[in-house]
């Protein structure tokens, strides 16, 4: 869901291709040397479970190390883009997934993953501890995290321009905030897939529309992910400023502000970034058991292992978003500076199964062309 702590490294991308290739050759290499050999190799393969996530993937060591030691499975992470893209390639390789659990599918996709038919149900063991308003019927795949996708501001900008920062979607259209927001691409993420949404929640089917037009006609800047528009195009982001962002609205997360704080080095004693609460919208990400799963008993652990209370206890401060579990305790610094939406926009799953590619598609037309 969430974005901030992935730093950009350069080959990352040759390096997980590399990893995949390794992979096929040790499951084409398995059965034929006759010496031993590939059956000691596919033992092994058996002892890695393989997550496959979208590219902001994080978990402190010392919670991993734990789950290895308690399971005797060894973690391996494949990042995969952005959540929709990360989901395309795994609906294009559901007869031979590249890992057993898929994490970062969220209810904006969600449909999408389970008319494809990618997982396999699973019912993890703790499932009483989590809200029940998370749930996925059936089972069919497992929440692990929640939270918000609002826009944020650059506070700094605000103060020097005497300008009160906008707290609403009606406020985006008004000239005093011409060429001021970036917003990412919704055909390929998440966040940018979820401000869709939102709008589609506050105007209506047709209504959003004309909201867009005027989105586009009042500056609007769109990008490719969350990682480009928050920490490139982004003037209040540390990463933002050290790339020259000139934008002081983005579409990003309620708990976006804790980042700026817990990143910062002296801390200040305030978030130097807020939060527009009439422009939020609710998600919540799901992992599932990917069908045809090399390693399905891995898979099931792990699926445990992420609702586990020590996991969800973790989320916060890694991937900055709200644990599904009930039990879950929050840190002060997360709490302090980051913002609680008391009524998030919010849609129903089979609204968004029937009318999510067409909006797609309607926007890319309106947005993008």
């Amino acid at each position: 869901m969430t974005k901030h702590v992935k730093k950009h490294t350069k080959g990352k991308p040759a390096a997980a291709t590399v990893a995949v290739l390794a992979l096929a050759l040790s499951a084409c290499g398995s059965g034929g040397s006759g010496d031993g050999d590939g059956d000691a190799q596919a033992s092994a393969g058996k002892r890695t479970v393989t997550l496959v996530s979208h590219d902001s993937w994080a978990a402190s060591k010392d919670v991993i190390a734990a789950f290895e030691k308690e399971s005797g499975f060894k973690v391996k992470v494949l990042e995969d883009g952005d959540a929709g893209q990360a989901l395309n390639k795994a609906v294009l390789t559901k007869d031979h997934p590249q890992g057993d659990v898929l994490f970062g599918v969220d209810n904006t996709l969600l449909s999408r993953a389970l008319s494809n038919e990618i997982f396999d149900p699973y019912e993890v063991k703790e499932s009483a501890k989590i809200g029940e308003g998370f749930l996925v019927e059936g089972n069919k795949a497992t929440p692990v995290t929640t939270g918000d996708v609002c826009v944020n501001y650059d506070k700094a900008y605000f103060e020097k321009k005497g300008l009160t920062p906008p707290q609403s979607f009606a406020d985006l259209v008004k000239p005093a905030y011409k060429n001021l927001l970036v917003t990412e691409d919704a055909s390929t993420s998440s966040p940018g897939l979820g401000f869709l949404l939102g709008t589609a929640a506050e105007y209506g089917d047709k209504g959003w529309q004309d909201y867009w037009k005027k989105l586009k006609a009042n500056g609007l800047k769109v990008v490719s992910g969350w990682e480009q528009a928050y920490n490139e195009e982004f003037s209040g982001s540390a990463g933002g400023k050290q790339a020259g962002g000139e934008r002081p609205l983005v579409v990003s997360y309620a708990s976006s502000p804790p980042v700026e704080v817990v990143y910062a080095d002296p801390q200040p004693k305030e978030a130097p970034t807020g939060v527009a609460t009439g422009t939020c919208f609710r998600q919540v990400e799901y992992a599932g058991l990917l069908k045809n799963a090399a390693n399905p008993e891995g898979g099931k652990a792990l699926l445990d292992f992420l609702v586990s209370q020590r996991f969800q206890e973790d989320l916060p401060l890694n991937m900055f978003v709200n644990p599904v579990r009930e039990d879950a305790a929050l840190p002060e610094v997360f709490t302090k500076h980051g913002v609680t939406i008391e009524d998030p926009k919010t849609m129903a799953p089979g609204r968004i199964a029937e009318n999510r590619d067409q909006w797609v598609d309607q926007w890319s037309s309106l947005v993008l062309r």
